[in-house]
Parts: structure tokens; sequence; C-alpha cells
């Protein structure tokens, strides 16, 4: 065993050295399945083809194949993020739509094309910024306008209907589609979101109004939605929150942590306390959630098991009790 001890170290050494590369090259696990990643190319897969085809029907094929690069990209976050801020309707059409415009102006009024080029990405960023619309292949948009090649020039704005608008309106409707066939992929992010029914926003301690002061403190764009960095917490849960049956009290309003359909909350009604753990029973009335028991008798021991934290109500809104918070006043109702 001493023989190997000298190579336990620099294996340590070694495991340190490729988890810092690692994390310098931006290298990150992904958590989604083979089936997911498979569904993603596919839906990449038939969007490209229905572009191409109609890209070649307004133009020469070579510049056909310039103007679809940036549907490429756009084709990347709609069917590997669907629910990305960066893949939604409006920066798809507002972000291509916009530097299009962009990018064939500079086109025609800024001489030459490297200086025009240049001038019509950093705009469209700024202005893809500005009007809550940032989508990534705009860039690549508003550049193919300007060395996009004569047939692309000779369209002038036309370019912004054909194919631009066309494409964007055509990869909508596949992504659309596509996506609907997945209830867990629906697209765009608010039609998912409506369909599995969020927990309220002020029980997991943060309201909309933090998650925007939170994003102008960091002063940078972050490609996350409310809704998913919300199902985010909910799924990583918070350590050392187990309830015990000690926990269960009179009066006390709990909730099962879960997400979606499946959260609820439940207020401690009646109680039958006992030392014995069969005996030592607890009425609750579930307040929120879609739970079929409303209400029923359960031995503490079983309600702790399904609670995961305490709820408190301040101002109206419900939010997980913190430790340092006192309880509120006990009512029943």
């Amino acid at each position: 065993m001493d023989s190997l001890s000298p190579k336990q170290p620099q294996n340590n050494r070694m495991a340190d050295l490729r988890s810092t590369i690692r994390r310098y090259l931006g290298v990150r696990e992904a958590g989604s399945s083979h089936s997911e990643k498979l569904i993603s190319g596919l839906g990449g897969f038939l969007a490209i083809l229905v572009i191409l085809l109609i890209s070649h029907r307004f133009l020469a094929l070579p510049d056909a194949l310039a103007v679809v690069a940036s549907m490429g990209a756009s084709a990347v976050l709609l069917f590997a993020v669907p629910h990305g801020p960066l893949s939604q309707p409006w920066p798809l059409i507002g972000g291509n739509l916009i530097s299009a415009f962009i990018g064939v102006s500079c086109a025609h009024l800024i001489d030459p094309p490297i200086l025009a080029a240049s001038i019509a990405v950093g705009a469209s960023i700024s202005a893809m910024y500005y009007l809550k619309c940032i989508h990534p292949p705009g860039g690549a948009t508003a550049l193919t306008a300007v060395i996009g090649g004569e047939s692309i020039h000779a369209l002038g704005y036309e370019f912004l209907l054909t194919p631009v608008l066309l494409n964007v309106l055509s990869i909508l409707a596949i992504a659309v589609l596509f996506n609907a066939f997945f209830h867990w992929r629906r697209y765009p992010a608010y039609w998912y979101q409506q369909q599995t029914e969020p927990q309220p926003a002020s029980q997991d301690g943060f309201s909309h109004s933090d998650f925007l002061n939170a994003l102008k403190e960091i002063d940078s764009f972050v490609d996350i939605n409310e809704y998913d960095l919300r199902r985010i917490l909910a799924l990583i849960g918070h350590p050392n929150t187990q309830l015990s049956s000690s926990d269960i009290e009179l009066g006390r309003v709990y909730s099962n942590g879960l997400i979606g359909r499946d959260w609820s909350m439940r207020r401690i009604i009646d109680e039958s306390g006992s030392d014995d753990p069969e005996k030592d029973f607890v009425i609750f009335k579930q307040i929120a959630g879609q739970e079929r028991k409303t209400t029923d008798c359960v031995t503490r021991e079983e309600f702790a098991h399904w609670a995961k934290y305490e709820m408190v109500q301040e101002n109206g809104l419900w939010h997980r009790k913190t430790s340092s918070e006192p309880h509120p006043t006990l009512r029943n109702g």
C-alpha cells in the first residue's frame, strides 16, 4: 500500500488540472438524455430542409446557402433549447428582421464593405439589446445582408420579406408544430409554462422584482428565464429541509415542495396528540394545489414525510418560511 501512495497526490493533481481546463474551456455536463439529443437533431434537420427549399425558390443557390447559415444557428436554439430566452418568438422574429434592416442599410450607405459589415453586426447587437430581442443568429443575418452576394444586394429591403421573414415564419411554425409532439418541449416557452401550471411565484422566496433586480446587478445578459430558474431551484431542493414529526404543529401551513401540477399546500386544522406515533394523528385541509385528497386524517409522521417545508403568508403572498422568521399568528380556516 505504501508503494502506491505517491501516485495518489499525482492523480489528484491531474484531476484538478483536468477540472481547471474544463472550467476555462466552458465544458459542462449535458443533463439531457440521448432521446432529447436525437429529437433536437431531428427538429433541426426538418427545419433546415424546409428553409433551404424556400430560400432556393427566391435566390440563386450559393446566395441562398449564405442566408440559411443564420437559420441554421436559429435551428440550434429553437430545437436544442426551445425554452431559452434567446429562442422565443420575439427574439427570433425581431432579432432577424431588425438585423436584416440594419444590414441592408449599411450595405447601401457605407463603403467599403468591410466597414459596412462590421458596423452592421455591432449596430444589430445594440439594437437587439435595446429592443429586448437578442437572438445571436441576427448577427449572421446582418452580415449576410452586406457580404451575401449580388442577388441579395439586388433585393434591397425586399430582403427583409423574402427570404428573411419567410424563413423566420417557416422555422417558427416548424418549431411550434414539432415540439408540440413532446409535452416537455412545447414551444414557445409560455405555452409550456401554461400547460404545467407553475407554482405561485412567491413560494420559493423571491419575487419577479427580485429576479429583475438580480439581473440588473449582474449587468449582463443571462440566458435563463424566471420560470426555469424556479424549476431548477425546486428540483435541487434545499439541504436539511426534511421535516420531522415534531415540526408539524396545529395551524401551520406546509408544502410538499414539488413543481407544476404536483405542488400543493396543506394546513393542519386539528390534531389528536399521542406519545404513540401510530396514534398521533393530524387532520389537514388542502389550501392550494390539485392533489385528490383535499382533507384527510393521517399520522403526524406520515404528514412529516409528505411535507418539505413550512409556508408563511406575508402581505397576501405565500413563501417558504426561513429559520429566522417568527411563526405567524395561528388561525384556523
